[in-house]
């Protein structure tokens, strides 16, 4: 699938730079390559967006491979030197509420979720991952990068876990999407950084359907921990209590919602 005839004008009015490609290798890696060499062209919202993404990354290291044209990357570059440093912990709990709430006004009818830390859930299937990487040399850069299942038949899905656009007889409004995204992004960027995670702690935990749930954590350190998710603290980590009542605060892990 190619890139539209007529763009993305709603995304370039909400980004001061919309940069669509054919086909990428990862569009975090080329936004923060391209952030470095030239940042003056690369300002607040700055957008990298293809439906054809060869290597794409995910949290832990993980690889992101789609068939061409069955799925939206999106990298979008945040400015956050007025984002307190302690709350910074927020920015991708709140790209996963942006993409909550974009995908939900396009699919009603379905429960459209954020799974933490950053997955976006349609009826509990996944439908959009989310890494946040900060540049190298500059901490006060951020970039954001989503890939979301539009056109990939249900055949294709990796895993029966995961959901599409198409497997929902849907058809994506990719350039709404993104905008409604960026717009969601903006806003509660500028939130955070006037009224610090207070600002932005309660809409994110109303759109996370894992709190309340029982889950199964794979920690970092190849251990497990099983109870149920019970809250967010102040730096956007999750809380799990286990069944004898001990509460554990996550700041990484893999997250299962049991069934």
């Amino acid at each position: 699938m190619s890139i539209p005839r007529e763009g993305y004008p709603l995304s370039a009015a909400v980004s001061p730079r919309v940069h669509v490609v054919e086909t990428i290798d990862s569009t975090n890696a080329k936004l923060m390559r391209d952030a470095q060499d030239d940042p003056d062209s690369h300002p607040h919202l700055a957008l990298l967006l293809t439906r054809d993404q060869r290597a794409g990354r995910g949290r832990l290291r993980r690889t992101w491979v789609t068939p061409p044209g069955s799925a939206l990357a999106v990298s979008v570059l945040l400015r956050v030197g007025a984002v307190a440093t302690h709350d910074r912990g927020w920015i991708p709990l709140i790209a996963g509420a942006a993409m909550t709430d974009a995908l939900g006004a396009q699919l009603p009818g379905h429960e459209v979720a954020l799974k933490w830390p950053n997955d976006v859930l349609v009826d509990g299937r996944k439908i959009c991952g989310i890494l946040a990487e900060v540049l190298p040399d500059d901490p006060q850069t951020v970039v954001l990068g989503a890939g979301v299942n539009t056109t990939m038949a249900a055949s294709d899905l990796p895993v029966p876990t995961a959901t599409s656009f198409a497997a929902l007889h849907t058809v994506a409004d990719e350039d709404r999407l993104v905008a409604d995204f960026v717009t969601g992004l903006r806003d509660r960027i500028a939130e955070l950084a006037v009224g610090g995670a207070a600002a932005v702690a309660d809409a994110i935990a109303q759109r996370c359907t894992t709190i309340g749930a029982a889950v199964r954590v794979s920690l970092p350190d190849e251990s497990f921990l099983e109870g149920t998710a019970v809250r967010l603290d102040m730096d956007g980590r999750l809380v799990v209590r286990a069944p004898d009542g001990e509460e554990t605060v996550v700041g990484a892990g893999d997250v299962v919602h049991v069934r």
